[in-house]
Order: C-alpha cells, then sequence, then structure tokens
C-alpha cells in the first residue's frame, strides 16, 4: 500500500497580490486601459517588495490582465475571459484573433522580386515575378506587430488586383482574401528574429515574437496558394487559442 502523503503546498506571498490586484482591477479601482501606479509607488502601497509585486504583475501579464510597456509601464487589459470566444481554427485573418491590441494605422509597402527557390515551395508554382508585400501595425506611432505576404503575379493578375491601389489591397489582405479563401493551414513558431526592410522601423518586443506561417487557398485555384502570409506577433501583445477536442 502506499503511504506517502501529499506536501502540503505553502500559498506564495505573490499569488495575494495577484488577488488583491485582481480584486482591485475587477472593482474598477483600476480601469481597462488605464495605467498601474509605478512598481515602487504600488509595491509601498501593498505592502512588499518590487521583487514580489514583479512576480504578480509577470502572473497577470501571463493571464491577459495586465500588458507591460517596455519604458512606460503596466496597463490593464479587457479580461479574456469577457472577449467574444475567436478561435484561431476559424478562417479569418489571425493577426485580428491573435494580437490583444487595436490598430490606429497599417501601412503597406510592396515590391516585385525574381521568383526563389523558396517562393516556388511556398507558392507551389513556377512564377517569374512574386509580390513581396509588408504590413506594418501601428499603435499610437509605435510599431506592434508586423506582417509580410507573398503572392505570385499570375494570382495578382488573375484576381485583376491593382498595386498602386493601396486601399484595395490592404482590404484584400486584410479581409477580402479570407472570404475568397476556401481553407488554409497555419503553423505556429517562436523567433528571436524579425527583419524589417526599414531599418530603421523597431517592431516592439522583436525579440520574443510568436511567427504565424499561414498558406490560404480558394476554390478557382485549389492547388495553388492564393498567398503565403507571415505574421510576427510580439509574446506581450499575443493571446493564441487552439480548441481542443476528443477525437
Amino acid at each position: 500500500m502506499n503511504t506517502h502523503k501529499l506536501d502540503k503546498l505553502k500559498r506564495p506571498l505573490y499569488i495575494n497580490v495577484y488577488d488583491e490586484l485582481l480584486l482591485q482591477i475587477n472593482k474598477g479601482e483600476y480601469l481597462v486601459g488605464s495605467q498601474l501606479p509605478s512598481e515602487p509607488d504600488l509595491a509601498k502601497k501593498l505592502g512588499v517588495s518590487r521583487a514580489t509585486l514583479r512576480q504578480a504583475l509577470v502572473l497577470l501579464q501571463d493571464d491577459g490582465l495586465v500588458r507591460n510597456v517596455r519604458g512606460k509601464g503596466n496597463f490593464v487589459l479587457e479580461s479574456s475571459y469577457k472577449q467574444e470566444d475567436i478561435q484561431l481554427e476559424k478562417l479569418s485573418n489571425p493577426m485580428n484573433k491573435c494580437h490583444i491590441s487595436s490598430f490606429d494605422q497599417v501601412d503597406l509597402h510592396y515590391r516585385l522580386d525574381p521568383q526563389t527557390e523558396h517562393t516556388k515551395q511556398v507558392l507551389k508554382r513556377d512564377s517569374s515575378t512574386v509580390v513581396a508585400l509588408e504590413r506594418l501595425y501601428r499603435t499610437e506611432g509605435e510599431l506592434h506587430a508586423y506582417a509580410f505576404t507573398f503572392m505570385s503575379m499570375q494570382t495578382v493578375e488573375r484576381l485583376s488586383l491593382d498595386l498602386d491601389n493601396k486601399e484595395r489591397i490592404l482590404d484584400f489582405l486584410e479581409n477580402q482574401a479570407y472570404v475568397d479563401a476556401n481553407h488554409g493551414n497555419i503553423e505556429i513558431k517562436y523567433t528571436h528574429t524579425v527583419n524589417l526592410a526599414d531599418r530603421k522601423d523597431k517592431l516592439m518586443g522583436q525579440n520574443e515574437c510568436f511567427l504565424l506561417l499561414e498558406t490560404l487557398y480558394d476554390i478557382a485555384e485549389p492547388d495553388y496558394p492564393l498567398m503565403y502570409n507571415k505574421f510576427y506577433i510580439p509574446q506581450q501583445f499575443s493571446n493564441i487559442k487552439l480548441n481542443i477536442t476528443k477525437s
């Protein structure tokens, strides 16, 4: 007979701090979108060390209740438990589902590239010219996310997309492509490297990003990808959910 007993776990102090901060947020003492007091002030108010406070804040960040913006402080987020349950498996723009922020500006740039072995592999066709597009997602001027897209010139011509009409191209990439698409697949990776075309731009949290590799297919050409996307979402802004079912 197994007579071993489970050791009793002592409740860590930072859990008490977590509970207290969560209670204050739920009571409206700190509103959604507001900034928490500075760490020294908050630690003094709660009567704990800054090390203990930071452990509680990290837990709040992991639970999607607080976001830390480097150089600015900690901000209260809408509870993920109150948000609409949007799952990654549903066919729609993953940036809207996996990024916790809303964007007030999306910059679009494109260039024409010759085909490479890589583009031939991801687009699954020979294309003498490939369109490379980048989207830079900004909030109050700061770069919070980045996306890079490959499309074959055959697809651009078939869809009659005017590459000089940035408004229409952006709407296609962000919305219409997911209406036209019949199915797709997404691979999730983690990366410490984000290569932006403009070296002057700097993605916040770029050293710790989820990388979503997405391929979309439509009914008209089921054998060839409509487009191939790479979405870079900094870990501090990410909210990735997957449904798990018993087969």
